[in-house]
């Protein structure tokens, strides 16, 4: 996946290879990634149609925007970010698409919808990325987000949400999963420590990287709610109906409709 830039420019094969690179290395952590992106859009389409306006927040490399765009080709989507070296990639890949627009922010200033090109959304879609707040955080930018979300429109979020009334139950899932993840270590799967070294030992990302940690350290240590408190929390910032409409054992994906 390098690329010398004395000759020549990343090429779209390079960065479609990061984008795939990030894909395996999420894979890991969560087999059932796509799954969760499937029904996310399901909901998008059976709640506001096929030509959406998304903001994919806390995009990272894209990964929504990507599989709406393949999905839904008369979308357009903006994805926030404030990761340098995520955005990279972003920009890499979807450079000359006029669907997309890249914008970096930082969702806990409290200026930040002041950086998006839109004042609402069809669809705000976040996936395994909110987890970084601390709840009284979340619950802020929970209310942040109502007013972006046009009449009708949505915000899901699909993340991390164990329920603390089965302690059992979710000790024995998660002894599960890591035996899994073990083994696809065995056989050459990259965690999340590698991935970042492989990134920053390329000459493209080597900078991005380096301002990334400078902004998060290692990993931002923040909270997982349960379902139920995004729930109520999204119904306290003034949704009309929300509830849990995709789960796995461990993860949560959450729907508000406005």
């Amino acid at each position: 996946m390098s690329a010398d830039t004395t000759e020549t420019a990343p090429t779209a094969a390079y960065w479609q290879a990061w984008q795939d690179s990030w894909d395996r290395q999420q894979e890991w952590y969560m087999p059932d990634r796509e799954e969760r992106f499937r029904v996310m859009l399901d909901m998008v389409e059976a709640l506001v149609g096929p030509a959406p306006r998304v903001l994919d927040l806390a995009c990272g490399t894209g990964s929504i925007t990507d599989r709406a765009l393949k999905r839904f080709p008369e979308a357009t989507s903006t994805g926030l970010d404030l990761d340098p070296a995520l955005l990279a990639i972003a920009r890499g890949h979807f450079a000359g698409d006029e669907r997309v627009t890249l914008v970096t922010a930082d969702l806990k200033d409290p200026g930040w919808r002041s950086a998006l090109p839109h004042d609402s959304y069809d669809a705000v879609l976040t996936a395994t990325a909110l987890h970084w707040l601390h709840g009284e955080d979340l619950a802020v930018l929970y209310g942040q987000l109502a007013p972006l979300v046009a009449p009708g429109g949505v915000f899901m979020n699909a993340d991390h949400m164990p329920d603390p009334a089965t302690p059992r139950i979710d000790a024995a899932e998660r002894a599960h999963r890591h035996a899994g993840m073990d083994r696809a270590k065995a056989a050459g799967a990259a965690d999340w420590r590698e991935w970042w070294a492989l990134a920053a030992a390329d000459p493209v990302l080597a900078e991005p990287v380096k301002a990334r940690f400078a902004i998060y350290g290692e990993h931002a240590d923040g909270d997982t709610p349960s379902e139920a408190w995004h729930v109520r929390t999204l119904l306290d910032a003034g949704y009309a109906e929300a509830r849990t409409v995709w789960r796995s054992p461990s993860d949560a994906l959450v729907l508000g409709l406005k």
